[in-house]
């Protein structure tokens, strides 16, 4: 089995900044592309950000420029650093993996439970 914990959301003042940890732990023979998702209430999940396993990284226009996300292949995690927050970045955030079990040879598509981050104005 795997699984994705996630880490680190919160309640921060708008302007304030934010670090989302995700670790994969598991019988895991390798991750291919991971990423966050958010879903506020009322609206469907909307990508984030991705990255490859050679660090390519993908964002949504609403975070460029004030979100990062990175990871460390050693340690299995992804992490998404979020600055100057703004309330309508208030939702769930989603971690998002594909990951390839010992003793298989294709790649599932795996989620975390979530983490709430809550911007007030």
């Amino acid at each position: 089995q795997v699984q994705l914990v996630e880490s680190g959301g919160g309640l921060v003042q708008a302007g304030g900044s934010l670090r989302l940890s995700c670790t994969a732990s598991g019988n895991i023979f390798s991750i291919n592309a991971m990423g966050w998702y958010r879903q506020a209430p009322g609206t469907q999940r909307e990508l984030v950000a991705t990255i490859t396993s050679d660090d390519s990284t993908n964002y949504a226009d609403a975070v460029k420029g004030r979100f990062a996300i990175s990871r460390d292949n050693a340690k299995n995690t992804v992490y998404l650093q979020m600055n100057s927050l703004k309330p309508e970045d208030t939702a769930v955030y989603y971690c998002n993996a594909f990951i390839r079990m010992i003793g298989t040879t294709y790649y599932g598509n795996y989620w975390g439970q979530g983490t709430q981050v809550t911007v007030s104005s």
